[in-house]
């Protein structure tokens, strides 16, 4: 079997380059996939990311693109703008050894910018379906002379509802085309659209059970719908991740969450649909410097996401298939290094739990912290978390810090009036016993003096 780039049909230039960004040897998805891109087949790739299928599909069309030809020759359809520019990346890394131009097309970017590029000659175009369309409806990206379409993280083109833009696109092909599609998974839809479009493609399954269970440690830490938020900060302070990045459902609770950590001291920021172009690349540029320690991220806006040095990922909120989850998880643990995945799991998430555990083939470790509404304790091996704070009373848990996720806003207001009516006058109407369990309390929460939401903690009980 080849060992090496040159052995599989890679030019000793790209080679050299690969051996300058440090890849020397190819993953098992670039050795089966790339012999049988070059001789020009049709393919199909079940490989999860992480497993170095980019490279797989971008070696072979540096190959055999041609720089004499001042047209598009390949084109590369993403799901999200974050992988197109993932993508154009690791391509510009390569291209300029071939003398090939590319160019990232996507939503949020100046259009007129676009096309002033696109009048010169454009080799090899990477693109989100609904920008890719827009240039094909204005006649500014013409097809007729396309040699190499990939569909890249294809499952998730389709679970996004872009199955009519990339039908649309693909009509405007060539018919000369080879396809490549890859995918994390390969449902019906996917088969279906591989049957339409596709050649008698050949296809490759890369096992990618060793990435999730052997470098990745997985937890679940028991918590409430109520306690949720608690259970994360305290989870932070004793971890003290260097690169955070938490799930959340939805763009909603995404912001919700962020602006909860930065409001008590948090290096964070988030990521999801709802942001401008520039502040995603904003916010990205931050992360992958490590400017910023913590990142609050959707599904479908870490789609791509490729950051080194991610030690912790957290799900906030579980995912709902094992496709998801291992995806998630799959963004630490990278490059030979360990990672932590730590899922927050509520009592209404075991279905949800058995089927991912079902799916990975194994049970997730289980611990037991849990912040609730009338007690904090954790019953791991730190001694300093082992006590349970049984004394806390039902009035004093009322007042403690709640959860952004757990109550009305309207109610929220009320609370947070009660609690300063109540710091107006605690000096002469809080007797001892109902103080001591409020200090207690706050002292499990914050137990640390390093702890960066001291301030916060210190105001709040001012």
């Amino acid at each position: 079997m080849p060992s090496d780039f040159l052995s599989l049909g890679v030019r000793t230039e790209l080679n050299e380059v690969l051996k300058e960004l440090g890849i020397k040897v190819p993953t098992p998805v670039q050795l089966q996939a790339i012999p049988i891109l070059l001789s020009g087949k049709d393919i199909v790739v079940q490989a999860q990311t992480g497993t170095g299928k980019t490279f797989a599909f971008l070696l072979p069309i540096l190959e055999r693109v041609n720089a004499n030809k001042p047209y598009v020759q390949a084109l590369i359809i993403t799901p999200t703008r974050e992988l197109a520019l993932q993508i154009t990346t690791e391509l510009n890394k390569l291209a300029f050894k071939v003398n090939a131009k590319a160019l990232a097309a996507y939503g949020g970017q100046d259009v007129e910018r676009q096309l002033k590029k696109l009048k010169g000659s454009i080799h090899i175009v990477v693109g989100t379906p609904g920008r890719l369309l827009d240039h094909i409806r204005r006649g500014t990206i013409v097809l007729s002379g396309l040699s190499m379409l990939v569909l890249d993280e294809a499952d998730q083109l389709l679970h996004m509802g872009f199955l009519p833009d990339v039908e649309q696109i693909i009509k405007q092909a060539s018919p000369k085309r080879q396809t490549m599609l890859f995918s994390a998974t390969v449902p019906v839809s996917v088969r279906n659209l591989a049957r339409r479009y596709m050649k008698n493609p050949v296809d490759i399954q890369i096992e990618s059970k060793r990435i999730t269970l052997d470098e990745i440690k997985q937890v679940v830490v028991a918590t409430t719908d109520r306690g949720k938020q608690d259970t994360l900060f305290k989870l932070i302070d004793d971890f003290r991740p260097y690169l955070t990045l938490i799930f959340c459902r939805t763009k909603r609770r995404t912001a919700a969450l962020n602006k909860a950590l930065l409001e008590h001291g948090y290096s964070s920021d988030e990521l999801h649909g709802d942001l401008s172009q520039s502040k995603r690349e904003q916010v990205m540029k931050r992360f992958r410097d490590a400017k910023l320690e913590i990142l609050v991220a959707t599904d479908v806006a870490a789609r791509g996401l490729d950051v080194e040095g991610i030690s912790h990922v957290f799900n906030y909120d579980i995912p709902h298939d094992v496709e998801s989850y291992i995806h998630r998880i799959g963004r630490t643990g990278r490059a030979g290094e360990k990672g932590l995945a730590i899922t927050l799991a509520t009592p209404r998430d075991s279905a949800e739990l058995q089927a991912i555990e079902k799916g990975i083939g194994m049970t997730i470790e289980r611990q037991g912290t849990i912040v609730g509404e009338d007690k904090v304790y954790r019953t791991d091996s730190n001694k300093h978390h082992r006590k349970q704070q049984d004394t806390l009373g039902r009035k004093p848990a009322k007042e403690q810090r709640r959860s952004k996720f757990s109550m009305q806003e309207s109610k929220g207001n009320q609370d947070k009036a009660k609690r300063s009516d109540s710091n107006k006058s605690r000096s002469t109407s809080l007797d001892t016993k109902r103080a001591k369990p409020v200090k207690e309390q706050r002292k499990t929460q914050f137990s640390q003096n390093t702890n960066p939401r001291k301030q916060s903690a210190s105001r709040s009980s001012d």
